[in-house]
């Protein structure tokens, strides 16, 4: 199996990790990975293009918040939750819960594609 270069445990930093979380396609990516497990990068794609979800994934794997291994041909794709909740204890929750927060703020939370 070959491997695919992203941070460790010690090198994930919270503004890398927020930053990432900053666009709505990756947050969309990390809730839907959240609630069905993890996917290969292929049953991701729905209406966008190869090359923009490839650049999105890169973005989340280089933050840590993903993580991607490849067999075959393919590559598998999946939140690090146990790692991003011992570090970052209820980040994932609050994307998780669709934005509770984000609505007392006044603004709408995005909401979780469901094509597979």
């Amino acid at each position: 199996m070959d491997e695919v270069a992203q941070p460790t445990l010690h090198e994930i930093r919270l503004e890398e990790v927020l930053s990432a979380l900053g666009d709505s396609t990756r947050i969309q990516i990390v809730r839907r990975l959240l609630v069905e497990g993890e996917k290969s990068c292929k049953c991701m794609c729905g209406d966008s293009p190869k090359s923009t979800l490839s650049h999105h994934f890169s973005v989340l794997r280089k933050s840590g918040v993903i993580h991607t291994r490849i067999i075959g041909t393919q590559r598998i794709i999946s939140v690090r939750e146990e790692e991003l909740e011992w570090k970052f204890p209820g980040l994932l929750d609050l994307i998780r819960t669709e934005g509770e927060m984000a609505r007392s703020i006044g603004l709408e939370p995005t909401t979780l594609s469901s094509a597979s």
